[in-house]
């Protein structure tokens, strides 16, 4: 399965960055700088949890 990876929106644009592709199931996250380390597959509840908290916290402009 070939997967497309995007950063985050919440990344700050340098090399530092989570990449995150859609899954069947969830979500697959991993590091910029490591791709060929593989990915964290994370299911669809716990992948909303997350981005319901991320954008909770997110500073308002």
């Amino acid at each position: 399965m070939l997967l497309e990876f995007r950063k985050s929106s919440y990344s700050t644009g340098g090399d530092n960055c989570v990449e995150v592709a859609d899954l069947p199931t969830g979500a697959a996250i991993r590091d910029s700088k490591y791709p060929e380390l593989g990915f964290l597959p994370v299911g669809a509840g716990e992948w909303a949890t997350f981005a319901r908290l991320v954008a909770a916290e997110a500073p308002r402009s």
